[in-house]
């Protein structure tokens, strides 16, 4: 939040002084960008063109008394940290300071979905009436317990652990927020504790289920294609589906006579610039290159229609797995370390920022290797 003491003449001759208190912006659903002010009318003016010394002398002290209160309200914005609550602010709505948290996200691409898909349940949760004077400790049990009851998903399904440990995380750093600039005079969220992240479960194909699923004729030729560019390379569907001609390089030949080919993109998930290798095999399912701003896969849609033939793809090929085109992701990471990779190197193709991510595939590579000592049948051994 940024505060600024503002002046506005009037058509009665004097200029009024106030308080702006700027919280940023968002985008509308025309894609204009809005600007959220909120003001503060001190009820002060000067003469705005003083000819006495009578005149000077008052705006001289109208305008001492409007930067007095104008450092009081600074200061206030400051005065969370120390547990003292601005009770000017303490009046702006939950909802509406979501709003403006979830919108700075938007511009600085931080995870914007989870924060929208949160706010549609804080605010059927939360009446749009009820403000920071009005949250307490009971206000935040009751939303934690709201996810864990009440919230559904859109299939009407009850939300998923991670789906609640995502939702609450949103809700739990606005109210940080809010503590922080003001708003609440003490840190609640601290007294709660939120829910603990479950370990879901990452579909994947073997080596050999995507051997059999390459020889399977799949109805669409530009999602087989893409869906295996996605096995051997690991990059996600928003950026197989963007990929470009002139992201491609064909880099020659190496000293030891093998052709280079690299992807160079910016990942849509993370903004992230990504320099990635690539194999031969990978390099032949983009096909013949077109022009620069081309699409790769042209014609690969995400629909409900493409999903099922993905499926039935899979069915065909007789894998009874519950495939989806992320699956793909997970597979490139699994066999990545199947076949030597380090974890650290695994996490870096992938594109994780926290190598945490990347570990959930190296307990399932452990969970193999543990189902492995077993394969070998009990012999009968004289061991005497």
């Amino acid at each position: 939040m940024k505060i600024h003491l503002r002046k506005k003449k009037l058509k009665s001759g004097k200029t009024s002084l106030y308080i702006e208190y700027y919280k940023g912006h968002k985008s509308t659903s025309e894609g204009k960008i809005k600007h959220i002010r909120d003001f503060e009318y001190l009820e002060l003016y000067l003469i705005t063109d003083p000819k006495t010394a009578s005149e000077k002398k008052k705006n001289k002290e109208q305008l001492e008394l409007a930067e007095q209160i104008f450092a009081i309200r600074k200061a206030e914005i400051y005065q969370g940290k120390y547990k003292m609550q601005n009770n000017h602010i303490g009046k702006t709505t939950v909802l509406d300071f979501y709003e403006a948290k979830k919108e700075e996200r938007y511009q600085n691409k931080g995870n914007y979905d989870n924060w929208d898909a949160a706010q549609k349940h804080l605010e059927n949760y939360c009446s749009p009436h009820i403000t920071f004077n009005d949250v307490d400790i009971d206000f935040i049990k009751g939303f934690k317990k709201y996810l864990y009851t009440i919230a559904v998903t859109k299939s009407k399904t009850n939300l998923s652990q991670n789906t609640k440990h995502t939702y609450f995380n949103k809700f739990k750093a606005a109210m940080r927020a809010a503590f922080e600039e003001g708003y609440l005079k003490e840190n609640l969220i601290i007294r709660i504790k939120g829910f603990a992240m479950g370990e879901s479960k990452r579909e994947y194909l073997t080596s050999d289920e995507l051997k059999k699923l390459s020889k399977t004729k799949c109805k669409y030729e530009v999602l087989k294609r893409a869906f295996l560019f996605s096995a051997l390379t690991g990059i996600r569907w928003s950026d197989t589906h963007k990929l470009i001609w002139s992201e491609v390089r064909d880099e020659g030949i190496d000293n030891s006579g093998n052709e280079i080919f690299r992807i160079v993109f910016k990942q849509k998930k993370t903004e992230g610039m990504e320099y990635l290798y690539i194999s031969q095999q990978a390099r032949e399912l983009l096909g013949e290159r077109l022009e620069p701003t081309d699409r790769v896969f042209t014609n690969l849609r995400y629909s409900a229609h493409m999903n099922l033939q993905l499926l039935r793809w899979c069915l065909y090929a007789g894998i009874s797995k519950h495939i989806t085109f992320h699956s793909a992701r997970h597979t490139n990471a699994v066999l990545l370390l199947e076949n030597g990779a380090d974890i650290y190197t695994d996490s870096k193709r992938l594109g994780h920022k926290d190598i945490r991510t990347t570990e959930i595939y190296a307990k399932i590579i452990d969970k193999k290797m543990k189902e492995a000592a077993n394969l070998v049948p009990t012999l009968e051994l004289d061991v005497l």
